[in-house]
């Protein structure tokens, strides 16, 4: 099941009736909105993976972070704290509040629903692909192998994982986990 498919199927649909709700708009519009704002965040992470300590701070995230918690209780999305933490997660992958309001505005031409409650919908999308990921990870038994294996000290062990992990040699691992992950859940 891919990220998106998670997010949207989450306790049933329970996330996207909970975000309806607290932002006034229909489950269409919510789900159009999800699918929007959801590639430019992928986008984000895969440049952040990219980075030398990008895959050891994923996956420390993925491991302390508890975001799996927004997709097993989808109440708990519109909480103060899941936008706190969504805003946290939005300046690693996109860097600046500028960069989110361009997000925004850019899913709101596509989706039809307005880029203000886009700018509100943000932080939460992203906590919900963090949850997305460390639940699909977590059922993997995945997330304990990789982290041991991202914090080795050993540079040249982690150039071998790093070209294990990038199966189709394109230079970042991340699409390549992230279809791992896909493929075992």
């Amino acid at each position: 099941m891919s990220i998106l498919e998670t997010i949207l199927k989450a306790q049933g649909g329970a996330a996207v009736k909970q975000m309806s709700e607290q932002f006034g708009i229909s489950e269409e519009q919510t789900t159009s909105a999800i699918s929007q704002l959801l590639p430019a965040l992928t986008q984000g992470m895969k440049r952040n993976v990219s980075k030398p300590e990008g895959l050891t701070s994923l996956l420390g995230a993925l491991q302390n972070g508890n975001h799996q918690r927004y997709i097993e209780d989808a109440s708990q999305i519109t909480q103060n704290s899941a936008v706190e933490e969504g805003n946290g997660i939005l300046g690693h992958l996109l860097g600046s509040k500028e960069v989110s309001r361009q997000v925004a505005s850019r899913a709101a031409e596509s989706s039809g629903v307005d880029s203000a409650v886009l700018k509100k919908m943000l932080p939460m999308v992203a906590t919900m692909m963090m949850g997305s990921m460390g639940q699909q990870t977590q059922k993997a038994g995945m997330l304990s192998a990789l982290t041991g294996v991202a914090s080795t000290p050993n540079p040249q062990a982690g150039g071998m994982i790093g070209k294990l992990l990038d199966a189709d040699d394109d230079g970042s691992m991340f699409d390549d986990v992230l279809n791992l992950l896909k493929k075992v859940s």
